[in-house]
């Protein structure tokens, strides 16, 4: 079925398809509608779930550790200063092996005040041990977000489904949404290898030896290596089912005969591709990769690149270095071309790209380049 959704409402919808059956919320802008949908869905009976009113970010976090690790398919969202919140619990969610998807609506950290995207947010969670994955549309944040439960519970690690605030999860488009026993067929019942129930001695989080702590981090390291199998897979058949595939870790974008490659994630990838085009059709041979799974992070895929001008676009920053995407992507294939933009959400359309490329191209971009220059003149 065809219908009208923004990024949020496609969310709550892939995750009532889902089946999951403990949802906790504490509202954020701009993630609040993705929760206030799915509790509208409890209320209305569409969605047989329990739905808890928590008191902060880090109890919503908490509440759905303790479902997902209960053996219930659980689910919570966030944003901002909501995840900086939840933050010890994000990394207790991981350490234990807990498989549950959480939203993450990239928002600005303040100060100053600010409810409009960048990604600083969501690449904190950059080494806790989390899936983290990134939409470009809304249909993929809706693909993904199916996708999570079944990745995350076959690896046993949390999957985090990031999006733009505004830019995707306030904006409606068009989504293919598969009927209840299409996403049955495909997503199986939750399954872990514990339960901790009244009656099953399980324990979890105690003090342990100090060797017993390094195995545990040495099999998330293994985990989550071996989670870039598990993700094309998924990827790879629910192609299969739905019709709609996206190559895995990345996508790639007009690569054939591309002298220079533009690496980004994100919302604004779309308007990166219209900017591409154009310059294609002027004969420019430019192209994309799209990094869709920050972690694990797409390396293989990345080495691919070698040889070639790579310029990686960031809306992110680690202070007193680069980009966090142009550090990432260095540390595979050497120097890049790495541009700091739309920091605390200032707009970066077609024609901005369009110049930008052009300016790669012809080699009149700094190493590090914040844009556009105006702004911080």
């Amino acid at each position: 079925m065809r219908t009208l959704l923004t990024g949020n409402y496609a969310v709550a919808e892939a995750v009532k398809l889902s089946r999951a059956k403990v949802i906790a919320a504490y509202p954020i802008t701009p993630q609040t509608t993705i929760v206030e949908k799915l509790a509208e869905m409890v209320e209305k009976g569409e969605l047989d779930a329990e739905f808890i009113r928590v008191e902060s970010e880090h109890s919503a976090l908490a509440a759905v550790y303790g479902a997902a690790i209960a053996g219930r398919r659980a689910f919570t969202a966030t944003s901002s200063h909501g995840l900086l919140y939840m933050y010890e619990m994000v990394w207790w969610v991981a350490n234990a092996r807990v498989p549950l998807v959480m939203a993450m609506v990239t928002r600005t950290i303040g100060p100053p005040w600010n409810i409009h995207t960048d990604h600083t947010d969501l690449l904190t969670m950059r080494d806790s041990g989390w899936i983290i994955s990134m939409a470009e549309n809304v249909q993929e944040a809706f693909d993904l977000t199916i996708q999570g439960f079944r990745i995350s519970e076959e690896v046993d690690l949390p999957f985090t489904v990031g999006l733009d605030a505004f830019q995707l999860s306030h904006t409606a488009e068009v989504v293919e949404v598969p009927d209840q026993q299409e996403v049955d067929e495909w997503l199986p019942e939750r399954r872990q290898s514990y339960k901790v129930l009244p009656g099953n001695a399980v324990t979890i989080g105690n003090i342990g030896p100090n060797e017993y702590t390094a195995k545990l981090r040495y099999a998330m390291a293994k985990a989550i290596e071996d989670s870039r199998k598990v993700i094309e897979k998924a990827d790879n058949s629910f192609g299969e089912k739905f019709g709609r595939k996206y190559g895995g870790l990345v996508e790639e974008y007009r690569l054939e005969g591309a002298e220079y490659v533009v690496v980004m994630a994100g919302a604004w990838c779309g308007d990166a591709k219209d900017a591409i085009d154009r310059l294609r059709d002027e004969g420019l041979p430019i192209g994309m990769m799209k990094i869709r799974y920050f972690r694990p992070f797409p390396k293989e895929e990345i080495k691919r690149l070698e040889g070639k001008e790579v310029l990686v676009v960031d809306r992110a920053f680690s202070m007193g270095y680069m980009g966090i995407f142009g550090m990432e992507v260095s540390s595979v294939i050497g120097d890049v071309t790495n541009v700091i933009a739309g920091i605390g959400g200032v707009d970066v359309g077609v024609e901005d790209f369009e110049a930008m490329f052009r300016k790669f191209a012809s080699r009149k971009l700094q190493r590090l380049e914040w844009w556009p220059r105006e702004v911080f003149s």
